[in-house]
Order: structure tokens, then sequence, then C-alpha cells
């Protein structure tokens, strides 16, 4: 049995009992003409650890709070394992949640800001004092905070003070666990530590839990499900294999790290880009219609024999980044800039040099027609 497990006997992997699934039913909020979210339906299964992705004022924070009781919509409702929360105040749903600027008690110690869930608990519910220095104890030994538990937030660095943060939330025993940017006031590097700590203790403790973040990488390394978000809406709802690799949107293929744009035409499951001519059987009753393909910086090959499926193009810059190399090629027909990321090996065999013309093809590509009625909407080339 591990550490966590000793210490939390009620957080075990097989008990649901204290673990809640969540379900997001037609969920809109408006402030004054704005609508920040527009009819949002989605399930947090039970345990499970989602993201809600997307770019500021897409309308995530506002879901979080929504679900935390801490905000009411104005239109639909929030179900606690298929139980209706909308008449439960907020101190009746069992929920703990962390800010993203830790919204710690300064005249307090560590010690005591953990303990503060459980001390202003009504007394008949309220654990005794023995009880809670146990509890309080065990949660800073998990997350490595038991030797700090009498300083002051004052005294702690960032990522000490959003682990005092977490310790705090999970002191209530929670059924559902709400993360606002949990690591968005830290460094690159202790951001990258403690994501990786919240997925390991994730993986322990599985409570049901929620997290915003604006950063792709994050939730690509922390969830179990990615709902990506935008302008109030849902773009998709996957796993992070899925959301990354079969992006449902031009504007997730954008959102989801860089991408390779190119137009072309598509007709009857087929896509003609420049010189390549694709199947794309998603398009087969398609008319004869603009078009728009992404294809990631790996997603391309770089050869230097012609080919008559290929986009001719110059090296202009070779960028070695450890294990994979860099180009940034000029397309010849096009005149303008694409990325492509080769393997060290791949690169070592070809032996391409700065201002050799080379040719471009596909390993993967992903298709998208466009209504010619609203082609003036097509993302632009730069």
């Amino acid at each position: 049995m591990s550490e966590v497990q000793i210490l939390l006997p009620r957080y075990r992997k097989n008990d649901e009992s204290h673990r809640l699934s969540i379900e997001v039913e037609r969920i809109t909020r408006r402030f004054g003409a704005f609508t920040a979210l527009r009819e949002i339906s989605l399930t947090v299964p039970t345990g499970s650890l989602v993201a809600l992705l997307g770019p500021s004022g897409c309308g995530k924070t506002t879901l979080l709070r929504i679900i935390a009781g801490l905000d009411r919509p104005d239109a639909g409702r929030i179900l606690f394992h298929g139980q209706d929360t909308s008449a439960r105040k907020i101190g009746e749903r069992q929920v703990g949640f962390v800010f993203q600027h830790y919204a710690l008690f300064r005249h307090m110690t560590v010690f005591e800001n953990v303990a503060f869930g459980l001390r202003v608990r009504p007394r008949r519910l309220r654990p005794k004092e023995a009880e809670i220095q146990e509890k309080v104890n065990q949660l800073l030994e998990m997350v490595q905070m038991g030797m700090l538990a009498h300083r002051y937030p004052d005294q702690l660095s960032g990522g000490q003070r959003q682990r005092c943060a977490l310790a705090r939330a999970l002191a209530v025993e929670p059924q559902v666990l709400l993360l606002d940017e949990p690591f968005g006031a830290l460094d690159a590097k202790v951001r990258r530590e403690l994501r990786r700590w919240l997925r390991k203790l994730h993986d322990e403790l599985h409570v049901t839990s929620v997290f915003v973040t604006h950063d792709q990488e994050e939730a690509l390394e922390v969830a179990d499900q990615i709902v990506v978000m935008n302008a109030g809406r849902v773009e998709q709802i996957g796993s992070p294999s899925e959301v990354y690799d079969s992006p449902a949107s031009p504007f997730i293929y954008h959102f989801l790290g860089s991408v390779n744009l190119f137009h072309g035409r598509v007709k009857g499951g087929r896509a003609q880009i420049g010189n390549i001519n694709l199947e794309a059987p998603e398009h087969s009753e398609a008319p004869d219609s603009p078009a728009i393909a992404y294809a990631r910086p790996h997603d391309l090959d770089i050869q230097r024999d012609w080919s008559q499926s290929a986009l001719a193009g110059v090296v202009c810059h070779v960028v070695p980044l450890g294990s994979v190399v860099r180009f940034e090629l000029m397309l010849s027909e096009e005149m303008r800039p694409i990325e492509v990321e080769l393997s060290r090996d791949r690169y070592e065999e070809l032996a391409i040099r700065e201002g050799e013309e080379v040719y471009v093809t596909p390993k993967r590509m992903r298709v998208f027609r466009v209504d010619p009625s609203v082609q003036e909407n097509l993302p632009k080339v730069s």
C-alpha cells in the first residue's frame, strides 16, 4: 500500500462512496448583453480528472464557479451523481476549491490554513481537536509540507503555497475537487513539477476533479479528458490523444500547438492541396469546394528527390532542438514559410543544409471543407 493510501484511508481507488460524477446540462450564463456560456452540456465521470481548456474569456472559469455554487446559471442545471444541486448551498456541495492565487490566510500558519475548513464546521460535525491535529499533519506530509507547518504564507515559495492550498481543499474530504488555473501564477519549471505531482496524487486519490487551464501542454499531460471551449461553447470533448491527433475544428488545430495551414479544394472524397492529392472520405458527398488542410510540423516529411505528390520548398533555417530538428522552409509556389520537425536520425540521414531545395510530403493531414459563401472567413496565411 502506498504512503498516500495509508495517510488518507478514505481515499481508496476501489472505494467510490465519497466520489461523485458531475453532469452539466444546457448551462447558459449571461452578464448583461454578454453571453459567457451558451447551452454547455458535458459529463465528468466519477473519479476522473477533467481539464477545461481554452483561451481567456471562453467561459471556463465561469463554468467552474457554477459547478462550485459560487455563481448561478441563467438556464440549465448541475447534477452531482444524478442529483440536482440548484437548491444546495455552497457548504452543502462538498466541493474543494483551489484558486490560482492560493487565497491563503496571511495571518495564519500553514497548519492553521489547512485546519480552517475543519474548525469552522458546525459543532455537531466538527472533529475533535486531536482528530484535526492528526488529519492536518497527515495531509501536510502527503503534500510534502510537514516541515513547514509553522511557517506563514509569506515565508513560502509559490509552489509551496499552492500545495498548501490543495491540502486545505482536501482537508474537508470533498466529493468534488475544483481547481482554477492552479499553476498559472508559477514559473514554468515549478509548473511542470507540480502538474506531474498533481497527476500522481490524483492516481492515488481518484477524487472527481475538474481544473481550468489555458496551457495546452498542461491539459495534455495531466487530464484524463479534455473539454476544449471557445466563445462560451464546447468545441470538442475527448482524451488528450483524441483532441490532439483528431481535432474537430480548425480552431482546435490552431489552439493545440504549432500547425501548418494549406489552401486547396475538395470534391467527392478527394482533396487537392497544391500537388498533393489526398483521400478525404469524410467529404465523400462534398461538391467542388474550397478547403483548408492542417498538418503539424512532425506530421510532415522532407525528401531530396522530386515526387508527383509533394510541395517544393527552400530550406531557410535549421534549428536543432535536442532529439528533434526543426526546419523552416519557404514554399516555392506560394512563397510562404512552413515548419517541419524531423528526428535527429532522419536529419543526419538527409544531411540537409540551409539554402537547399527539397520536397515536402505529408504523413498526416486533416482537411476541412469551407462553404464558399463564407470563404472570406478562412484563416489567413502568414
